[in-house]
């Protein structure tokens, strides 16, 4: 069945840089394509890389009548990929971009020469919605100071964002100025997520990423997926909470690379 893109191709504002194989870097519910910055230009010295804002993030619009579900911000990628002329990526998602990946991994493998999972997930577990839920009351019960606090301290590993306190500011004057209910809602879509019944069947080549001081998603959920995805590769990043491009971006980026290069070698489907 042939999809019906929920935006107009070329909605999404993204970042495009480099040739070569492509790679595709989703961020989560909050995000946009700045939590890259550390990782998208290492990337493009050997690859073509796509970091788009998902719809009501960052420099992408929020359309009046949206869900924000993860099948529209699904079907918005692709509508993007489809207008850059670009058939099959490297996923690369953080978070709930990682579970949107893993979905549409699922789906059409095809369109998905590998996925990279950064702090995913094969579903939402009580934990994780217990902080959506938390940053939803946080919000309209105390305000956005209030809410930005309450992130930092929950994506963060504690060490990382005192030696980083110009991330803090940046994220609170963020979080002062922004319409903030895209994320939580996209947040509270992602609750229901559960693809445990598929995702041994998974095809693409799976890596995953974990940092194991991660306050939103657990470090369990990496073991889990590596447990049941043949082939599947698991990496734990020690001292890291749950931004892990921001936190780690050199080893992010490394891992990408390696593990993109050893796909690219033994796979006989063209770039792109």
């Amino acid at each position: 069945m042939k999809r019906r893109p929920v935006t107009p191709p070329g909605a999404l504002h993204a970042r495009d840089e480099g040739s070569g194989a492509p790679i595709l870097l989703v961020h989560g519910a909050g995000g946009d394509h700045t939590i890259w910055n550390g990782v998208l230009p290492v990337l493009a010295r050997e690859f073509r890389v796509i970091a788009p804002d998902l719809r009501g993030h960052g420099r992408s619009p929020a359309p009046p009548e949206s869900a924000f579900s993860l099948e529209e911000m699904r079907e918005d990628l692709l509508a993007l990929l489809d207008g850059k002329g670009v058939g099959s990526v490297h996923w690369v998602g953080l978070s709930v971009g990682a579970q949107i990946g893993l979905r549409e991994a699922l789906d059409a493998p095809a369109r998905v020469k590998s996925l990279t999972m950064l702090a995913g997930s094969a579903f939402t577990d009580a934990r994780t919605r217990a902080v959506a839920a938390r940053w939803a009351a946080t919000l309209a019960e105390d305000g956005p100071d209030a809410y930005a606090l309450r992130l930092l301290k929950d994506l963060y590993y504690p060490d990382w964002i005192e030696a980083h306190l110009e991330v803090a500011d940046r994220l609170r004057e963020d979080v002062a100025k922004r319409d903030l209910s895209p994320s939580l809602r996209l947040a509270e879509a992602a609750a229901t997520f559960d693809e445990r019944p598929r995702v041994a069947a998974l095809l693409p080549p799976l890596l995953l990423v974990q940092g194991i001081a991660d306050g939103v998603v657990d470090a369990a959920h990496g073991r889990l997926l590596r447990q049941s995805v043949p082939g599947a590769q698991l990496r734990l990043l020690p001292d890291t909470g749950h931004m892990i491009p921001v936190e780690r971006p050199v080893e992010t980026a490394e891992a990408i690379a390696a593990f993109v290069r050893a796909v690219e070698s033994r796979d006989p489907r063209p770039a792109g």
